[in-house]
């Protein structure tokens, strides 16, 4: 596989901005190849759906501008049906485990909840901030709007806020994956 197509398929499975020295690490290469990498996809891309949006030090992919009116019926048409039962599960891990990075969601569920997370961003229910622990990742916690909607002033006023803030902490700990042992070093 070349550097181009190595390049299209991180930016499709992180779907959000990923920065020129992270894809670099990953690669195993130098910012400047990647940056020859993405000359060589943007052009690849050219009279398809997907275009290249980047900054000074993050890429990822994005919808092509003649397909964008397209696309922004499409986000209407989703943002008007109902969230479904994975948008409702991510939600309340969101809203008593929060602020929450994306992996633990997706120990929590047990499956990828990019999707999910990404429609529950577009309607404004969820935001995501820096994670204060890791510069790289980011936290997911309940919008100021959501919280007026559900008709509570704090979070702590959800219905048994601290018994399911407890269930989920009493699952994470009795997954297989928390209860095996780290390797002991010699």
């Amino acid at each position: 596989m070349d550097l181009a197509a190595k390049i299209e398929a991180i930016l499709f499975w992180k779907a959000e901005p990923v920065s020129l020295k992270k894809l670099a690490t990953w690669l195993g290469t130098d910012p400047d190849s990647v940056k020859q990498g993405l000359t060589a996809l943007e052009n690849a891309l050219q009279g398809r759906g997907l275009t290249i949006v980047q900054t000074d030090d993050e890429v990822m992919l994005g919808t092509a501008k003649p397909l964008s009116d397209f696309i922004a019926t499409l986000a209407k048409e989703e943002l008007t049906r109902d969230i479904g039962k994975a948008g409702v599960e991510t939600l309340t891990i969101i809203l008593y485990q929060g602020p929450i990075a994306r992996a633990d969601i997706d120990y929590i569920r047990g499956v990828n909840s990019q999707f999910i997370l990404r429609a529950l961003l577009i309607r404004g229910l969820i935001e995501r901030v820096e994670n204060p622990a890791d510069a790289r990742s980011y936290l997911y916690k309940p919008t100021l709007a959501l919280l007026a909607h559900l008709g509570v002033s704090k979070i702590t006023e959800l219905p048994e806020y601290e018994a399911v803030r407890q269930a989920i902490e009493t699952f994470k700990q009795d997954t297989p994956a928390a209860k095996e042992e780290p390797p002991q070093t010699p």
